[in-house]
């Protein structure tokens, strides 16, 4: 086939790639200006006149903020945003972005304390973020900083609010699940040609990059033969070679927000046991997606791909739950798990990963991230599942 004939061959890639582009230029705006409403709601269901916000990722929810380095004190009536020096001009810009109105102190450890300690002067209980906070610091602020105020341990308190996910942030999970699907459209035929593990994750890596992430939304997994019995192998120097299952498990950042796939390929012919472990677990995967729905339970929806797997034999070699939450973080509530009881809610967005595991087939997994509707569940992650390379 000559040079010009090459060209005219559509590249199986380019639509995904399309699909990418078109999603990342298409982004809802954020409504973060509505939220710190709804955070003064849930601190009034436990009692709190204040909260103190310390996780980063909670941070950026209510005030659109980036930096690695803050702390936000929500008030009945206004917000209190202290940063160090490094970050003045960018927490500037990034507020006035997001339409956050927030009393704003740029200054060392000490100017940070003191307007805090102003903010919350008379306060009498304060809510502290009891799964951010370190022993060593609440003992601290009970002690020197907040001693003539009650604190109160809260749990999920804005992590609970964030489950529901607001179409720009749906938006953004889903662009950066089309990056994801993308970059393995263009990489998936290197399988055929023998990469090291850590190759193929670093050219993944870097194709995901290349088609619009900010970032991986975590360190990608590229697990081959026996290598993928291990869920969470970290790619490593053997060779990708014929008759290997690959279990590769990766996703991308687009403005902060996480997506998270799994596909298995076969690399040339699967062995019965191979094709069976394929079967299994993507009928026990495609049963999962189709039991989500709101109103569901999470443990239900474990229990369903569990079943299947059961039924196969394999009930032992399923290891870990079946999915989590995803959004600002790549897993957050509500844990896809065995007894469960926390109800899947309209806008939520999980995963669904069953996976079987035989050290001497090797692994599959097959995952999909998808958003909670009423009467079911949308698909984020669109690459093929039933894929082989040869």
């Amino acid at each position: 086939m000559s040079g010009t004939e090459r060209s005219q061959v559509a590249d199986p890639s380019d639509g995904a790639e399309n699909r990418a582009r078109e999603l990342l230029a298409n982004l809802s705006p954020m409504r973060q200006t509505e939220r710190a409403a709804r955070v003064r709601d849930a601190m009034a269901d436990v009692g709190c006149d204040a909260l103190v916000v310390t996780k980063l990722e909670n941070i950026r929810w209510l005030t659109g903020f980036t930096g690695s380095a803050a702390l936000v004190v929500v008030l009945d009536d206004r917000l209190v945003f202290t940063t160090d020096g490094r970050y003045g001009e960018q927490s500037e810009q990034q507020l006035h972005d997001a339409g956050i109105e927030a009393s704003r102190t740029v200054a060392g450890a000490e100017g940070q304390k003191e307007a805090i300690l102003a903010a919350l002067e008379g306060v009498a209980r304060i809510g502290l973020e009891a799964d951010d906070v370190s022993w060593a610091r609440q003992r601290r602020w009970a002690d020197e900083w907040f001693a003539s105020s009650e604190l109160v341990a809260t749990e999920g308190l804005v992590d609970g609010l964030r489950i529901v996910k607001e179409p720009g942030e749906v938006d953004r999970i889903e662009a950066a699940c089309a990056v994801a699907d993308a970059a393995l459209a263009r990489v998936r035929p290197r399988l055929a040609e023998s990469p090291t593990e850590a190759e193929f994750a670093l050219e993944l890596d870097f194709t995901m990059r290349r088609l619009g992430a900010q970032d991986v939304s975590f360190d990608t997994i590229v697990a081959a033969g026996p290598n993928g019995a291990m869920a969470h192998h970290h790619p490593g120097e053997r060779r990708i070679t014929e008759g290997d299952l690959v279990v590769l498990d990766f996703g991308a950042l687009v403005d902060g927000y996480c997506s998270d796939m799994t596909r298995t390929i076969m690399v040339g012919d699967a062995s019965p046991t191979q094709q069976r472990m394929l079967d299994v677990v993507g009928a026990s995967q495609a049963a999962g997606v189709d039991a989500v729905v709101a109103g569901a339970t999470a443990g239900d929806v474990d229990k369903v791909c569990r079943d299947i797997i059961d039924a196969a034999g394999w009930g032992d070699a399923f290891m870990h739950s079946t999915g989590h939450g995803v959004g600002l973080e790549i897993h957050e509530h509500p844990a896809v798990a065995a007894g469960s009881t926390a109800r899947l809610v309209e806008g939520a967005v999980v995963t669904v990963e069953p996976g079987v595991y035989l050290p001497e087939h090797g692994g599959v997994r097959i995952e999909d991230t998808v958003v909670v509707t009423s009467d079911g569940c949308r698909v984020l992650t669109c690459a093929p599942k039933t894929t082989a390379v040869r």
